[in-house]
């Protein structure tokens, strides 16, 4: 298991996810909870990119309930279709927002966060069995770069949902 997380001394958003992935496809290697596994991805991206809140909601019955997380406290629960959040697992598709102040509906769990980026998880069924949201305290910090990466990051922990 690795016990830090390296990365190039770049801000090259692309280059830090690449370099990213292996590191967490080590970490998770053999981590057979679902839990666990989103606990350390939380981390890892934190540490790697010192984003506001990186952080997972599970899918539990009608509504996204917080899961593993890193950075300040948030939002409990979230109904389908509701913020951005909501609207990733109500869609079924990554959803970036560059401007969190212009999406409609937005649930402002901290007043901090200034762009966002979720994106969801899949079940052995195809369902989506949770969400990665990743907020940044910076306006348009996220976008397709970081989504792609994210995306591949949350591939590796679909298995176990």
């Amino acid at each position: 298991m690795a016990e830090t997380i390296s990365l190039p001394d770049t801000k090259d958003r692309s280059a830090m996810h690449a370099a990213l992935l292996p590191q967490v496809q080590g970490l998770l290697a053999d981590e057979t909870d679902a839990v666990a596994a989103m606990a350390n991805l939380t981390a890892a991206i934190a540490q790697a990119f010192r984003f506001h809140w990186v952080g997972f909601y599970r899918v539990v019955n009608d509504e996204l309930v917080l899961g593993p997380f890193q950075g300040p406290v948030a939002c409990t629960r979230i109904q389908s279709g509701r913020g951005v959040c909501g609207t990733a697992w109500a869609e079924d598709r990554t959803v970036i927002v560059p401007d969190v102040d212009l999406f409609p509906g937005h649930i402002a769990c901290s007043v901090l966060s200034r762009s966002e980026v979720v994106v969801p998880l899949h079940d052995a069924h195809g369902r989506v069995a949770a969400v990665l949201d990743v907020d940044s305290s910076v306006l348009n910090d996220l976008g397709p770069v970081d989504a792609a990466g994210l995306e591949a990051l949350c591939r590796l922990i679909e298995p176990l949902l």
